[in-house]
């Protein structure tokens, strides 16, 4: 019990500090590489910006980070009464974490620390791209800053409209309203740079963390094999009865299937029982059930 008490710690503790990594990525792509050159962004952060901007910028504009938590703890509210919004802890420590992380950021980072804020174009494809990867890393931990994904759901809930199209939406009126408040047509271009650079980068991030790898074991081992996979990565493990073709004797085959980025655990695992286990490992399309992907209708 006391094991298995220490394992659910460390790997609580894992998730937090994974998350709480992401949010810092994606807080410094806003106040370090987006901010100094004026490229709009969608979702909470997008208004924060135009609302920054639009009271008077780095001449005592709104920080970036209290319009986030404000935004947002309205929206949470807004969810709790219209939908019964549940809102998880990991929810509210990001929510929390990555108000303090911009506002600690923008109030000690120099304005334009990597010095691209002539550069518009690099700025709206970097910021996007380092903003996505924090987010997906933040995803892949079960965590989720609220956001626009809030209202999408209660609109969500009255209209038939898909939340993809309403969070397309939103950020297309976000970003559209840059041009009034900046006063350029190229603001709202490069923020839909920004947008579509953040959102592919979402997509091969978590596209990247779903593959899934089948593992084949032969060992003499195997039992012990199965029972330390099953204890370290908490993956159901199958075992297939064969024979050698060589020794005419039985065996047993165990097969394990985990996701991509688990396998090193896996090699770790086999290496220290059986260093002379023979293995084949192979990518597979599609994996569904329980700890991988839900069947759609």
């Amino acid at each position: 019990m006391k094991q298995l008490d220490r394992q659910s710690v460390l790997r609580t503790f894992k998730e937090y500090f994974l998350i709480s990594v992401g949010l810092l990525m994606y807080a410094f792509a806003w106040i370090c590489i987006l901010m100094p050159a004026e490229v709009m962004g969608g979702g909470v952060n997008g208004v924060g910006l135009l609302i920054y901007y639009g009271t008077g910028g780095p001449n005592g504009g709104v920080p970036l980070g209290i319009t986030f938590l404000v935004i947002n703890g309205l929206f949470v509210l807004l969810g709790s009464l219209l939908i019964s919004l549940r809102v998880g802890a990991k929810t509210v420590y990001a929510i929390l974490f990555l108000s303090a992380s911009l506002g600690f950021l923008q109030g000690v980072l120099p304005s334009d620390l990597l010095g691209l804020a002539n550069d518009k174009m690099l700025s709206a494809i970097l910021g996007g791209a380092v903003a996505g990867a924090g987010v997906s890393i933040c995803f892949m931990q079960g965590g989720n800053s609220g956001g626009m994904d809030i209202i999408a759901m209660i609109i969500n809930k009255y209209k038939t409209i898909s939340y993809g199209r309403i969070l397309m939406t939103i950020d297309m009126i976000t970003i559209g309203c840059s041009i009034f408040v900046l006063g350029e047509v190229s603001a709202a271009i490069y923020g839909f740079v920004m947008v579509a650079t953040f959102g592919y980068t979402i997509d091969a991030v978590m596209a990247g963390n779903r593959q899934s790898t089948q593992i084949l074991i032969v060992s003499q081992k195997w039992e012990e094999i199965a029972s330390r996979i099953y204890d370290a990565m908490h993956r159901g493990v199958t075992l297939i009865d064969g024979q050698g073709w060589y020794s005419k004797k039985p065996l047993k085959l165990v097969m394990v299937v985990c996701r991509k980025n688990e396998s090193n655990i896996l090699f770790q695992v086999i290496k220290e029982v059986d260093p002379n286990a023979f293995m084949t490992f192979g990518s597979v399309m599609g994996v569904y059930g329980l700890g991988f992907e839900a069947l759609k209708k």
